[in-house]
């Protein structure tokens, strides 16, 4: 038991650990594994290397960062909105951003985000706009390090042109969930408008409130690709990075439902051990599972895309050695 426990725990600096795992799975003349069992061996992988790429560690970071840059990013949305003359909509964005959240995560911060959104603040198109932007990039940032861990790459870009880099992504994902929560505030009244003129589309409402919700999908799943693609150092094609995509969006679905489950009746437990840290506690402990599993999409795609690299040069060596 001993040895199957120092075989798994090898220092991940030596590259032991990684150059095992990644080693197992090597192309062979007759050897081509059955789907499922192709599945169940990435996956497994895939969870290794999570490991001894320090994920449970680098999640926490991760949700912290994301916890911290959460109050600026919608100040600045305050700011920017209050600049097209609407600051209703940032009020609409902060309902987006936490409409996936557990009830019982989301309430207590939703207060909070209603008094900052509500808030007169005078200092929004000054100096502050730019401490905002700055300290929301901070969550970028740290996303970026996890992708960076997750996929084996080191980053060469300078320091001030990642941060340049993250400010930009934050500026873009400020218009689009500003662009998004027009369309949301916007779209009941083009259905009433068309209902006027076309009153047999009133059996199709549910599809209407379906379509928001798939625009709504859509938004997440193009801020996934976004992060695996060019967050981290190098670049990947989609192709590459669709199924930790895909298992990415699929975990935080089933995260949301079963962690909302959890909270419904052991609630009570949170506010007994924490007391008045009980909200925040629930806000770190959802972030902290979204982000490992963000992460572990990140070494799913990792592990495959070496897993098919080998694959190509064990097919070239292959050709290489016919007579």
């Amino acid at each position: 038991m001993l040895r199957l426990f120092n075989r798994w725990t090898v220092p991940l600096k030596s590259g032991t650990f990684r150059s095992m795992i990644l080693s197992r799975r090597r192309f062979k003349d007759d050897f081509r594994p059955m789907p499922m069992r192709r599945i169940l061996t990435l996956t497994l992988d895939s969870w290794w290397c999570f490991l001894a790429d320090d994920g449970w560690a680098f999640a926490s970071y991760v949700a912290m960062s994301a916890l911290i840059s959460l109050f600026p990013f919608l100040i600045f949305i305050t700011a920017l909105a209050g600049f097209f003359g609407s600051k209703e909509l940032a009020d609409e964005v902060a309902t987006l951003l936490l409409q996936a959240w557990p009830k019982q995560a989301a309430a207590p911060i939703a207060a909070e985000i209603h008094s900052v959104l509500t808030g007169n603040r005078r200092d929004l198109l000054t100096f502050g706009v730019v401490l905002s932007v700055w300290f929301s990039s901070n969550g970028i940032e740290a996303m970026r390090v996890a992708m960076n861990r997750a996929y084996d790459v080191k980053e060469m870009r300078p320091w001030w042109l990642l941060r340049l880099e993250s400010m930009a992504f934050v500026l873009i994902g400020a218009v689009a969930l500003l662009a998004l929560a027009f369309l949301v505030v916007l779209g009941p009244l083009i259905w009433r408008v068309l209902l006027h003129y076309f009153p047999q589309l009133s059996m199709y409402w549910h599809l209407f409130t379906l379509l928001r919700f798939a625009v709504t999908g859509g938004v997440t799943v193009v801020a996934l690709a976004i992060s695996h693609m060019w967050l981290p150092a190098g670049r990947r094609t989609f192709a590459q990075i669709w199924p930790g995509v895909a298992v990415t969006l699929t975990g935080m679905l089933i995260c949301a439902v079963g962690f909302g489950n959890y909270l419904a009746r052991f609630s009570r437990n949170y506010v007994t051990t924490y007391a008045g840290l009980a909200s925040v506690m629930i806000a770190i402990g959802f972030l902290y599972l979204i982000a490992a599993i963000f992460i572990y999409g990140g070494e799913l795609n990792a592990v495959i895309i070496r897993a098919a690299d080998d694959r190509q040069d064990g097919a070239q060596k292959h050709i290489d050695e016919q007579p």
